[in-house]
């Protein structure tokens, strides 16, 4: 049975889950704005200093695979529609470098600022974490789920949540922190080179 948190909640993922699929979901509340609500998923893998070791590091629809195969993207889901997981990304933590201590996981809203919208008109976002049988289960057994139930009103950026390393174990912390600016302002928070 699935471990359902709430925002600020640490919990240590199975020692033994190898691979986790992590799917991310929203809807779009209806408005008047003409244009077409577009939200990506990302990782920022993360270095002991809190920033990416280098460019590369960050897995998005132009970069869906780490170099070392460890955190891989399955590519942007352009409209969000039907029920289920929007985006999704896979960790192989067997295949994580062992100088990644923080998988960032973020969702932005494409274009945003040109379409005015903003995660005040997204609602049941969440972000779960499956345990992988193999590579080819794109299903997984859900293990937890973060429901983000605050209300991002003029936000166009969320940190989701962070995947760490803490005394030889992986770690799920539900963040659910919004921010301005967009993408770029969480590149330029990780470190990445825009």
């Amino acid at each position: 049975m699935a471990v359902n948190l709430a925002k600020g909640q640490r919990v240590s993922l199975d020692k033994g889950m190898t691979m986790a699929l992590v799917g991310l979901g929203w809807d779009t509340n209806q408005y008047d704005g003409g244009a077409d609500f577009d939200l990506d998923a990302s990782a920022f893998l993360l270095g002991a200093n809190g920033k990416v070791r280098k460019d590369e590091d960050f897995i998005f629809y132009n970069n869906l695979d780490s170099d070392d195969g460890g955190v891989h993207h399955t590519g942007d889901n352009l409209t969000g529609e039907g029920d289920g997981d929007d985006e999704v990304l896979i960790i192989d933590f067997t295949k994580v470098s062992p100088d990644v201590q923080k998988i960032a996981i973020t969702v932005t809203i494409h274009d945003a600022v040109t379409r005015r919208q903003n995660f005040g008109q997204v609602s049941n976002a969440y972000v779960r974490v499956a345990r992988m049988a193999g590579p080819d289960d794109m299903v997984g057994t859900e293990v937890l789920k973060f429901d983000l139930m605050e209300e991002f009103s003029i936000e166009t950026a969320l940190v989701v949540c962070e995947i760490y390393r803490h005394g030889g174990e992986w770690k799920f912390n539900a963040v659910g922190a919004g921010y301005q600016g967009g993408l770029e302002a969480l590149c330029r928070s990780f470190g990445v080179n825009v």
